[in-house]
């Protein structure tokens, strides 16, 4: 058994903007399954402390960098009897907006003091600062957040040792020399081979040069950031680290009670690889909460998603619109919230076929499954996915994705050509060029075998048998801790 602090700037169900929240509640939860010693660390974000109950104060500590003291408190994440720490600190966390972001969407400005101090605070523990009688064997950060404990770390003689997971590279905390300078940090940090990056200061790259080992969240992703196009400058270090055997690739998982067709509580049918049919009756009361007209044989398409540029959203607005131009027998749900320009075109997609379309923008919980439940294809046309999520909330539920075969969605979507489709592999559609051409070649495949019921049905159930829970992935973590100790 280990003991295992694992930091994040955002943990589900208590803080939420992506994928991370979901890792790090799921990952954690995985790992104490397997008998391993799991302490979760975040920052004590209003939102959080609302959804907390039986919250202690177990420790105040006096950080570097800051005048006052902060508190730790100590709760349970909710469903689990996993230990989450929140660092109190109300000056920089007890406010409204996101965990980076005003109200309005712009960046906080003390985003670096505010994660700087989370940072000191990871070290404090890391090291029994705390003087809650318990020191990990294993740190494990999780994006440019946690990126400057490695580094401050880096000279403590009774550390962990340290995991540093990226989870999307496009996002690296770069900040200038006077706000490095306002940090109070070490001079030593500041040079080619610790945090400056282009005169700039990156918490990123603290966290990838500092830490023992990095991971990033699919084996295909860990390939690609090595490269130009998805390395954002960091891609030679990234290669220097692989080359040395210090840069792993494991997929994330997911909650498999919480995705789960037959016992989901937001659905309103359940069903399973055994019963695929039941489905319909979910598609069908979807159709009809979203005032769409009802009809089996139309194909239904689901989009959930973060409205930006990477997730390939203008290619789903301009291939759908194209097909719907067409006449051709198909409708679209959509969930989300994200750039203007995004929101506008969908809401114009939705006046000009309000029959066909469908759109909430904003995130829902309850909403997100139902779709899951109800669409019979999923589109994910990112132009880079680290992972991904979504994809394999969809195989799970029978519903085929359509994807661009990039990140995490080429580790785990099978492109349905003939030859897969026979050998019994083929789960979804895929394609290469990030293009609304070859989107809409993937959709006409789609549409063209969603009129042969049997080999659509085989599919699903090809896609829903699938294993992708943290079962794997947690394994593979622990063998890496222990590979770690042992180097």
């Amino acid at each position: 058994m280990r003991k295992i602090l694992f930091a994040s700037s955002e943990v589900h169900p208590l803080m939420k903007t992506g994928g991370l929240a979901d890792v790090s509640a799921s990952l954690p939860y995985a790992l104490s399954q397997h008998g391993q010693d799991v302490r979760v660390f975040m920052p004590a974000y209003r939102q959080c402390l609302k959804k907390l109950e039986n919250i202690e104060r177990v420790a105040a500590l006096k950080l570097d960098g800051y005048h006052e003291s902060v508190d730790i408190l100590e709760a349970t994440l909710p469903g689990t009897d996993v230990v989450v720490w929140l660092l109190g600190s109300s000056h920089h966390f007890d406010r409204d907006g996101g965990p980076y972001s005003q109200p309005d969407g712009e960046d906080w400005e003390d985003n670096a003091a505010r994660f700087a101090l989370f940072c000191r605070a990871i070290v404090a523990l890391s090291v029994n600062e705390a003087g809650l009688d318990w020191q990990p064997d294993v740190l494990h950060c999780n994006d440019w957040q946690t990126g400057l404990a490695p580094a401050l770390l880096s000279d403590r003689a009774e550390r962990p040792d340290t995991i540093f997971t990226i989870h999307n590279m496009a996002y690296q905390g770069l900040f200038g020399r006077d706000v490095f300078d306002s940090l109070d940090l070490p001079e030593s940090l500041w040079s080619i081979d610790g945090l400056e990056f282009y005169g700039l200061m990156s918490f990123m790259k603290a966290g990838l040069i500092f830490s023992d080992h990095i991971t990033t969240v699919s084996p295909s992703y860990a390939r690609e950031i090595c490269d130009i196009e998805y390395g954002y400058g960091l891609e030679g270090l990234l290669r220097q680290r692989a080359e040395s055997g210090h840069l792993t690739g494991i997929l994330n998982g997911i909650d498999y009670d919480e995705w789960n067709p037959a016992t989901d509580t937001h659905i309103e049918t359940h069903y399973s690889a055994k019963t695929p049919n039941r489905k319909k009756k979910n598609k069908r009361l979807l159709q009809q909460q979203s005032y769409l007209p009802i009809s089996e044989d139309t194909l239904l398409i689901g989009l959930i998603s973060r409205l930006v540029s990477q997730k390939g959203v203008d290619l789903s607005i301009a291939a759908v619109a194209q097909l719907l131009e067409e006449g051709q027998n198909i409708q679209l749900i959509c969930l989300g919230s994200g750039e203007e320009q995004y929101e506008h075109s969908l809401r114009v997609l939705r006046a000009r076929f309000p029959d066909k379309v469908a759109l909430t923008i904003g995130y829902n919980e309850t909403l997100s499954h139902q779709i899951e439940a109800g669409v019979d294809v999923f589109l994910m046309p990112s132009r880079f996915e680290p992972c991904g999520l979504n994809q394999m909330y969809s195989l799970r539920y029978g519903t085929l994705p359509i994807v661009r075969n990039t990140g995490g969605l080429a580790d785990t979507v099978v492109d349905a050509t003939e030859e897969n489709r026979k050998a019994e592999i083929a789960n979804g559609f895929c394609f290469t060029e990030a293009s609304p051409e070859a989107l809409i070649l993937s959709l006409r495949r789609a549409i063209a075998l969603f009129q042969h019921p049997r080999k659509w049905r085989k599919m699903m159930i090809t896609a829903m048998t699938h294993d992708f829970s943290w079962e794997n992935s947690a394994t593979l973590y622990i063998d890496l801790y222990h590979h770690i100790k042992e180097r």
